[in-house]
């Protein structure tokens, strides 16, 4: 029945030209967004720093610029193993790690939805069945987390560790000790802006109702990542995330000084573009 209504409803949306006023307004939209980035953002001379990683956001499967840092990231400190592991990954088709699993890299999904889940294994069986994927319906928790990549058989040192849980972000990087990713993307708390050293209350079974109330602010991570032999790089333009390269590996190659009040974003949700294609994964991914 669901479908039958919203068949109908295209179909009157098409006849009144509402679905074309629809798309006109998402294609204003985008260039108003293009236009506030390259000539607000881009000509900020806090951008003009050639190592700051901004300068260098793109989108494939990201929900915003990710993917374009992760990959200048990785021009500069180099892949090894090229395996990645990212928790938080809903249906796979909007995350930090699609467009390097079709770029030939190998790792691990994990997400606690079974519907996702379920999705993932019918988007991705390709990769699934070749053994360069697994994703797996797992809650993650400070408890569990390492018993997990012990289990999946995670390498102790690997590429990239993505956390995206809206929730326990802070807890369950600080609860990962045995394994030693070499980047790692998190998500943090625009709201609580760069000087604030705050995190929500560990709760294990927590779900985000879509308030103020998750995750942890940029300055709590950056301090964490500290303590854990990371150094903040960089943030992303809309404020969701904190992009860290483990000491050994940063030299002179990201933009300092290594602070949140160097590399928060404030909240720019706005500047997600809706795409009128809906997203898929092709089965041929980039030969290497």
């Amino acid at each position: 029945m669901k479908k039958i209504v919203h068949s109908i409803l295209v179909f009157v949306a098409e006849k009144m030209g509402i679905a074309d006023m629809r798309r006109q307004l998402n294609f204003m939209k985008g260039i108003q967004i293009e236009d506030f980035i390259l000539h607000h953002l881009a000509s900020d001379l806090k951008y003009a720093d050639p190592k700051r990683l901004n300068r260098y956001e793109s989108n494939m499967y990201s929900q915003s610029g990710d993917d374009g840092i992760i990959n200048e990231i990785f021009k500069r400190v180099k892949t090894t193993n090229r395996f990645f592991v990212e928790f938080g990954v809903s249906n796979g088709l909007e995350n930090n790690t699609a467009a390097l699993l079709a770029s030939g890299w190998t790792g691990l999904w994990l997400e606690g939805s079974e519907k996702f889940v379920a999705q993932i294994h019918k988007s991705f069986a390709t990769p699934i069945e070749a053994g360069n994927l697994i994703a797996q319906n797992a809650f993650i928790t400070a408890e569990n987390v390492e018993t997990l990549f012990t289990e999946n058989k995670v390498p102790k040192e690997f590429d990239l560790l993505s956390i995206d849980i809206d929730g326990n972000d802070y807890w369950v990087w600080k609860a990962i000790t045995k394994f030693n990713p070499r980047v790692v993307v998190i998500e943090v708390n625009p709201f609580w802006g760069p000087e604030l050293e705050w995190a929500m209350k560990y709760n294990p079974t927590h779900v985000w109702k879509r308030d103020y109330n998750y995750g942890t602010s940029m300055k709590a991570v950056e301090l964490l990542g500290r303590e854990k032999g990371y150094t903040l790089v960089g943030g992303n333009l809309i404020g969701n995330n904190a992009f860290f390269v483990r000491n050994d590996l940063v030299g002179d190659k990201f933009a300092g000084p290594y602070t949140s009040e160097n590399h928060y974003e404030p909240n720019r949700m706005y500047l997600i573009k809706k795409l009128k294609y809906v997203k898929a994964y092709g089965e041929n991914g980039i030969t290497q």
